[in-house]
C-alpha cells in the first residue's frame, strides 16, 4: 500500500517525513504490523537522498513507532495505540429532504431463525454453477480487449432477451430499443424521476405502498400524494387532479397482495389520458402466480404510450445481482439513455452479458419454474397454518401470487410491538404500519421466500406466542 507523503519546500526534510509517518501510525492509517515504504523507494518518490529517509526512520525506530526486521523491511511496531485525529465539525449540511427520509436498514446485520421478511427470495436454490460458468466466460472474453464502457441503455443482447422474456411471460410487446437496463428497479424509479418529475409536481403512490419508491420520488422534490387502495387496487377517484405521475403495483399490490381488477386498470388508463399523467407499473414479482390466470399488465392494455413498465431480476434470481429494466415509449428513448449515462454510465457489463446468455439458454425460465413450485408450497403452508391457528388473531388478505402474504390485526393493535416481540423469539416479520396507513389498520406482512418449508410451522408458532404476549400486556 502506498503511503502519501508530501514535502513543503526543502527545509527540515527529515522532520517532515518523520511527522507524516508518525501521524499515519497514530491515527490508524498504518496499523501495527503494516510495512512502511522501503527507504530507497520512498527516497526516489520524494526526490530526496536515501539518507534523508533513513534519518526519519531512525527517529521513528528510536521512539518505538517502527521496527526493522533484517532482510524483510521496516514495520509499524506492535501494540501501538491509535486514535483518529480530531477534526473541526464540517459546516456542510444536506438538503432538508435527506434529514426527513428514514435511515436505510442494514439487512446484512440481522439474522433470524425464522425469516418471514417480505421480498427475500431463497438464494440457496439459485443455480450458482450455471451462473459462474456464464460470468466466467464473459470475464475471460474481457481479457481480449473487450473490457470497455458499454451503451448506457444496456447490453444489446440482454435488451433483446428481456424483450422476448416479457413478451412471452407477460404479453408485454416492446422493441429492445425501448428497454433500458438498470441497477435494479430502484434505479429505474430514479431515472423516471430525473426525466419526468420536476420539483414540486405531484406523484401519487398507493397507500399502503412500497416505501423505497416513495422515498425516491420525494428525494427529487416531488409532492407525494398517498392514495388509498381497496380490494380492486388503487382508488382512482382519490387521485389528486394535479397528479403528474401515478406509481402502482397492479399485478400484486405491495404489500397487501391483491391484484388490480381489469375494470380499475382501464379506469386508471382513462384517467391518465384525461389528466395527461404518466403511469409507472412496478411488476416486481408477477412471475410467481399460484392460482387462476396471471393478471394482464397495464402496459399491455395501454394504447396511448402512458405506461412505463419496470421489472427486476432481484426477486427471481439474487438480490445482490442488482439488475432490472425499464420499458418506455420511443419518445423517451434518448432521455432515458442520457439519464442513465449521467447517473452511472452503464450497469456492470459482464453481468449483463451473462444474464443475456442465462436467458437465451433457457436457464432463467427453468429456474423460475423450480422456484414457483417451491414458493407455491410455502404460500399454501403459510395460508393453511394462518387459517387453522390464527383465526382469532389475524384476518388474512387474499393473495395468490408473489413472495408474501399480508394479514390484518384486530383494531388498536400495535404491529410494531408485535414485530419486536417476534424478533425476540427469532422471528423476522414486518408490521403493515411501516408501509402506510392501510385505512388505519395494523397488520403483519409475512414473506415466505427466505424460510424453508419445514421451518414455517415452528416460526408461525413463535409468531402466535408473540401476538398473544402483546395481547396479554396491553
Amino acid at each position: 500500500m502506498e503511503l502519501h507523503i508530501s514535502l513543503a519546500g526543502r527545509h527540515d526534510l527529515i522532520g517532515q517525513i518523520y511527522r507524516q509517518v508518525r501521524a499515519a501510525v497514530l491515527d490508524g492509517r498504518l496499523r501495527p504490523g503494516d510495512p512502511v515504504p522501503p527507504t530507497r523507494e520512498l527516497a526516489a518518490r520524494l526526490r530526496v537522498s536515501r539518507n534523508t529517509v533513513s534519518g526519519a526512520y531512525d527517529r521513528l525506530t528510536a521512539e518505538g513507532f517502527v521496527q526493522a526486521r533484517k532482510g524483510a523491511g521496516t514495520f509499524v511496531s506492535p501494540g501501538i495505540t491509535t486514535a483518529a485525529s480530531p477534526t473541526t465539525p464540517s459546516p456542510l449540511r444536506p438538503l432538508p429532504v435527506w434529514d426527513e427520509l428514514p435511515e436505510p436498514p442494514d439487512l446484512t446485520r440481522t439474522r433470524y431463525a425464522f425469516d418471514f421478511r417480505p421480498g427475500h427470495p431463497d438464494v440457496r436454490l439459485f443455480p450458482y454453477e450455471s451462473w459462474r460458468r456464464l460470468l466466467s466466460r464473459e470475464l475471460r472474453a474481457n481479457r481480449s480487449g473487450n473490457a470497455i464502457y458499454g451503451d448506457p441503455a444496456g447490453h444489446s443482447g440482454l435488451r433483446t432477451q428481456i424483450a422476448r422474456h416479457i413478451g412471452l411471460s407477460r404479453a408485454v410487446r416492446t422493441e429492445p430499443a425501448d428497454i433500458a437496463v438498470t441497477a435494479g428497479a430502484q434505479q429505474a424509479f430514479d431515472l423516471i424521476a430525473r426525466v419526468l418529475v420536476a420539483p414540486g409536481r405531484t406523484v401519487a403512490l398507493e397507500d399502503p405502498g412500497y416505501p423505497p419508491a416513495r422515498h425516491m420520488f420525494a428525494s427529487h422534490g416531488a409532492r407525494i400524494a398517498r392514495t388509498p387502495v381497496d380490494g380492486e387496487g388503487l382508488i382512482i377517484d382519490a387521485l389528486p387532479p394535479e397528479t403528474a405521475l401515478v406509481y402502482v403495483t397492479p399485478s400484486h399490490q405491495f404489500p397487501l397482495g391483491m391484484p388490480m381488477s381489469l375494470a380499475r386498470k382501464l379506469e386508471l388508463l382513462a384517467w391518465a389520458d384525461e389528466h395527461d399523467a404518466v403511469i409507472v407499473e412496478d411488476d416486481y414479482d408477477s412471475e410467481f402466480c399460484f392460482g387462476g390466470t396471471p393478471t394482464e399488465p397495464l402496459r399491455s392494455l395501454d394504447t396511448h404510450g402512458r405506461v412505463l413498465y419496470v421489472g427486476t431480476f432481484s426477486k427471481v434470481m439474487l438480490p445482490t445481482l442488482r439488475l432490472g429494466f425499464l420499458v418506455a415509449p420511443p419518445s423517451l428513448r434518448r432521455a432515458f439513455r442520457t439519464a442513465k449515462y449521467v447517473t452511472d454510465w452503464n450497469t456492470s457489463w459482464p453481468q449483463q452479458a451473462a444474464l443475456a446468455a442465462f436467458l437465451e439458454e433457457g436457464l432463467l425460465a427453468a429456474h423460475i419454474r423450480r422456484m414457483r413450485h417451491a414458493y407455491r408450497a410455502r404460500h399454501a403452508r403459510v395460508g393453511a397454518v394462518l387459517a387453522r391457528d390464527f383465526t382469532d388473531l389475524l384476518d388474512i388478505v387474499p393473495s395468490a401470487a408473489g413472495l408474501h402474504l399480508s394479514a390484518l390485526l384486530p383494531l388498536d393493535t400495535d404491529d410494531r410491538t408485535i414485530a419486536r416481540r417476534a424478533a425476540a423469539r427469532g422471528v423476522g416479520v414486518l408490521g403493515l404500519s411501516g408501509f402506510g396507513s392501510a385505512g388505519g389498520r395494523s397488520g403483519l406482512v409475512l414473506g415466505y421466500g427466505a424460510i424453508p418449508l419445514e421451518a414455517i410451522d415452528g416460526g408461525l408458532r413463535q409468531l402466535a406466542l408473540a401476538i398473544r404476549d402483546s395481547d396479554a400486556s396491553s
